[in-house]
């Protein structure tokens, strides 16, 4: 099996499931009992949360633990429109966001928030000068990613952020998944004031995560009843999620470097040996994409089946986001940069991590060109 879907999920390390497996046994008390079994519980979400805030250079106080992605991203944008409402009604973000970030923003508008989503170029890049044209008096959150899930696009984030410096009123979110152990960013050299960061996509477990909430921003909490994560998040901490994440991500980022260069190798070679078959366009940028993902279109052929046909072949790829896959849309990224609905309906998303190999990339690339070549003679 070669599995190429690193961007839906991630294996995880060994040493993570360790430790889940480690506190789930030994540490199982709740960290809000007086007791000491308690006590000890709460010592591990303690330390788990100050190894979090060293590795991205933050206070421990400004971390949330939370169950990933989706539920950071829901809670930095409701949360914010939820507190700010009466500084105004006007959100924005763009119009290749992540689902967890798009679904959101639609709900706030059915809630009377005005929203701005911004155009990408040909390339799949937000201009800078578009957002800054797009703020108004009545704006309070401005949410871009950081690594878009579908083509790797980089977006300007830094150069954004100091155009959001200018307008001490605006909420900077910025969707970190995909970029994390892979394409660096300093959060308070951006000037984010909220970032989401999943654990299954840096070899943690599904269930485990992070928000960064910068200090002195306030959120309307999404989940209610008792005081537990700085009366941000309520509910029985999640003890040994929490420290399996904390080892996921010092395992990821010690590496970080290391690993990215690597993968960017293994892309550099795959883009090379595909962009030789006719039938294959490439989607991802030449420049300014993450070192993991690559997206091409194979004309003719939808991705649904292409996927399909080549896990016969023991590969395993993807069309759009996993989140969006199920439900047999075209990638709402390709549309938003300007490409054809059967362009859309036709490409194939290949995620690399560190655990993938340069021995991998010619079954791979053969694997592809083979299914393309029966797919032709099936489909006339």
């Amino acid at each position: 099996m070669i599995y190429l879907d690193n961007s839906a999920t991630t294996k995880p390390y060994d040493e993570v499931i360790q430790s889940f497996t480690k506190v789930a046994t030994t540490y199982y008390g709740n960290p809000s009992s007086l007791h000491q079994f308690g006590v000890q519980a709460e010592n591990l979400m303690t330390k788990s949360r100050e190894q979090v805030g060293q590795l991205l250079h933050v206070s421990p106080k400004e971390i949330i633990f939370t169950s990933g992605g989706t539920e950071g991203n829901n809670m930095a944008i409701k949360g914010t429109a939820m507190k700010y409402r009466n500084r105004g009604r006007h959100i924005i973000t763009t119009a290749i966001e992540h689902d967890s970030v798009h679904e959101p923003f639609k709900q706030l508008q059915e809630l009377g928030f005005d929203v701005t989503y911004l155009p990408v170029s040909r390339e799949g890049f937000v201009d800078p000068h578009d957002l800054k044209d797009a703020i108004t008096a009545e704006t309070i959150l401005v949410s871009i990613m950081h690594v878009n899930n579908e083509i790797g696009t980089i977006q300007p984030i830094e150069e954004i952020g100091k155009i959001l410096k200018e307008y001490p009123t605006v909420l900077y979110h910025v969707d970190h998944v995909q970029g994390i152990g892979k394409v660096p960013l300093s959060l308070r050299g951006a000037h984010i004031d909220l970032c989401t960061i999943s654990g299954h996509k840096i070899h943690g477990l599904k269930g485990t995560g992070i928000l960064y909430i910068s200090q002195g921003v306030e959120l309307s909490p999404l989940i209610s009843g008792g005081a537990q994560e700085f009366q941000k998040r309520s509910g029985t901490e999640n003890v040994p999620g929490v420290v399996s994440f904390a080892k996921a991500m010092r395992l990821t980022m010690e590496h970080a470097s290391k690993n990215s260069n690597k993968m960017k190798k293994m892309q550099s070679e795959l883009k090379s040996q595909l962009e030789k078959h006719e039938r294959i366009i490439m989607n991802t940028p030449a420049e300014g994409a993450a070192p993991h993902i690559l997206n091409f279109t194979v004309k003719g052929i939808k991705g649904e089946v292409f996927v399909h046909a080549l896990e016969e072949k023991g590969v395993f790829v993807s069309t759009t986001s996993a989140c969006s896959s199920k439900r047999q849309k075209p990638s709402k990224t390709l549309l938003g940069m300007g490409k054809s609905y059967e362009e859309a309906d036709q490409s194939i998303r290949i995620s690399l991590s560190h655990f993938n190999d340069f021995n991998e990339i010619t079954p791979t690339v053969n694997a592809i060109f083979t299914v393309i070549e029966e797919l032709k003679k099936v489909m006339g």
